[in-house]
């Protein structure tokens, strides 16, 4: 047999043969890791489990944070979760939408663009602490909002708002570009076109980026804690000056003392949480499936 080379990599008879088995290997090993991954986290999932759904009762999630452990309730926190992803969806959501909007159908493309794209990319990277910075400074001190669940609020939804940018971007792009010319050719203004056609279309790809980062913002603690929210708290917000806290940092408050009931608390806070972010995302799955259905 001839051998077929190329000005880069020569492709002779053993190269053939050796390549479906270096394949074969590499496949194996990918295999292998991502296995012992899912396996370690199922595990740790399992015993998380085993530890904290002795404590699923209503006494657990109605009454409020005790020193003794067996009195113990999580109803601020999960009502102060709350609060937050209320806030987030308020601020984050139209003002990440919008930009990206701005960004794919309006911006020009010049360095100033380009500049934007590439710092929106770099904050979706930056430490969640370094917005907890940032949300003590301008919340707190100078709006003036004090450790309230609306300042947590905002500066989660500072975390969150580069990946819903980012993502919404992402859905605008795989509309088909005949669809805008369409609408535009039967007389459609710009705007009429990405109301109408272009925004219905990205639905479903803008829903599934806001609720996964509706699921980073439920878990964050570091911002929180950064910016001084509240690690006992009797009593659920009511307005959105209110003191608060959250999951997060009610089960960092019950894992750091030493009694090992407290230990059974943190995994029952922490397997309601599981139990939120896997909500989250059923609810994000069968939205999408419904949306690109009627689309």
């Amino acid at each position: 047999m001839s051998e077929i080379s190329t000005p880069h990599t020569p492709l002779t008879r053993r190269n053939i043969l050796a390549r479906p088995q270096s394949e074969s290997l590499f496949v194996a090993f990918s295999l292998l890791i991502v296995s012992g991954a899912l396996l370690f986290l199922c595990v740790l999932i399992v015993q998380l489990l085993i530890d904290g759904l002795p404590r699923f009762e209503l006494s657990f999630f109605t009454g409020t944070p005790s020193r003794i452990a067996e009195r113990a309730g999580i109803f601020p926190a999960l009502m102060g979760s709350l609060w937050l992803m209320g806030i987030v969806a308020i601020f984050a959501v139209p003002l990440g939408v919008g930009a990206a909007v701005y960004l794919e159908e309006y911006a020009p493309k010049n360095w100033l663009t380009g500049f934007i794209e590439l710092n929106i990319a770099n904050l979706a990277g930056v430490p969640s602490i370094i917005y907890g910075l940032l949300g003590l400074q301008l919340f707190v001190r100078i709006c003036g909002f004090e450790r309230s669940v609306l300042s947590g609020g905002l500066t989660l939804s500072l975390v969150v708002l580069p990946v819903i940018i980012i993502a919404a971007r992402e859905a605008l792009r795989n509309v088909p570009k005949s669809l805008r010319e369409g609408a535009l050719a039967l007389g459609a203004t710009q705007w009429q076109s990405i109301f109408h056609h272009v925004l219905p279309n990205a639905t479903p790809g803008i829903l599934t980026g806001c609720i996964l980062a509706f699921s980073r913002a439920i878990g964050e603690t570091a911002p929180l804690i950064t910016m001084g929210a509240l690690t006992y708290v009797a009593t659920a917000p009511s307005t959105p000056l209110s003191a608060f806290t959250a999951l997060p940092i009610q089960a960092f408050n019950w894992i750091s003392r030493p009694q090992a009931a407290f230990h059974t608390n943190a995994a029952a806070a922490i397997s309601l949480l599981l139990v939120v972010l896997l909500t989250f995302n059923i609810i994000a799955v069968i939205l999408r499936a419904k949306l690109e259905r009627r689309n």
